[in-house]
């Protein structure tokens, strides 16, 4: 699959059929090996392309803070290098934040927005789902979560076995794993971990929620669709959220596919894709 010169650096992407382009975002800790078995069920007039973010996956490791605006830096020289022009955006976990925030950026060119389990609003440690709390709140921590997650690599060896209701094959697990064999490429990481906008931090980042935020609220011309799960107790949109986003997302639809946990890719990559496929065609995404 084709690798392409960004910034300083390259970016690996999976690019199927042809026709209006559908991005697919992953998050922290995957890569577009996440979309695996939902790109080969889009349907046809799409070309459904999933980049793997910077210094994640195969693409290249530049070096830097990958903070939040390295990866929308990157992302958006990356669309400028495949010359897309007006996309649909699929996004989950951190990938969907990225999306939010690429749309908020760039309003002329997003035809839709389909999202799963992202960050739609800033959260407190109050609203942060107990059952992950303690664990994200040592990696928060100066030197605790450097061991935890650069030494003891627990996203990779931990954490993705813990949220995913169908276990995940050793051979996934090592596609997972392998762009982080020493302690600083896992950097990407710890710095996305401790950049989820919790009680006001990190800055930047709320910022970043907030800006998305308005744009999520006030623009009823762009369809939207969210895609709910149930069955895990760490969900980070449940039943509260979701209707929070019916009360402050515009052009929204709400779509249950099934028991899942965070990854749902991983557990229900057909219901995934079933969604996004008719809801492109009850908006006439594809003309």
């Amino acid at each position: 699959m084709p690798v392409t010169g960004v910034l300083d650096s390259t970016m690996y992407y999976e690019d199927r059929g042809e026709g209006v382009p559908f991005v697919f975002l992953h998050g922290n800790p995957t890569s577009s090996h996440l979309w695996r078995g939902v790109l080969p069920r889009i349907g046809g007039g799409i070309r459904a392309l999933a980049p793997d973010l910077i210094g994640m996956g195969r693409s290249g490791k530049p070096g830097g803070e990958y903070r939040f605006a390295d990866h929308a830096r990157y992302l958006d020289a990356w669309f400028d290098a495949l010359g897309l022009g007006e996309v649909v955006l699929v996004g989950q976990d951190w990938g969907g934040a990225l999306a939010f925030d690429w749309a908020a950026r760039h309003p002329g060119r997003v035809r839709g927005v389909a999202f799963m389990e992202t960050i739609v609003r800033p959260l407190g440690w109050a609203q942060y789902p107990p059952a992950a709390r303690a664990r994200f709140e040592a990696i928060r921590t100066p030197g605790v979560g450097e061991e935890m997650v650069l030494d003891r690599n627990i996203f990779i060896e931990d954490s993705i076995g813990q949220t995913v209701l169908n276990p995940i094959s050793e051979a996934d697990r090592a596609v997972y794993a392998a762009p982080y064999p020493t302690r600083e490429s896992r950097l990407p990481m710890l710095r996305w971990a401790r950049s989820l906008p919790i009680d006001g931090e990190p800055a930047d980042v709320l910022a970043v929620v907030e800006a998305y935020g308005a744009w999520l609220s006030a623009s009823p011309e762009v369809p939207k669709l969210l895609l709910t799960f149930d069955g895990s107790p760490a969900l980070m949109i449940g039943a509260e959220t979701v209707a929070w986003c019916a009360q402050n997302i515009s052009a929204l639809e709400t779509e249950y596919c099934g028991p899942a946990a965070h990854l749902a890719p991983e557990d229900r990559p057909g219901e995934i894709a079933a969604a996004v496929n008719s809801w492109a065609l009850r908006h006439d995404l594809l003309g």
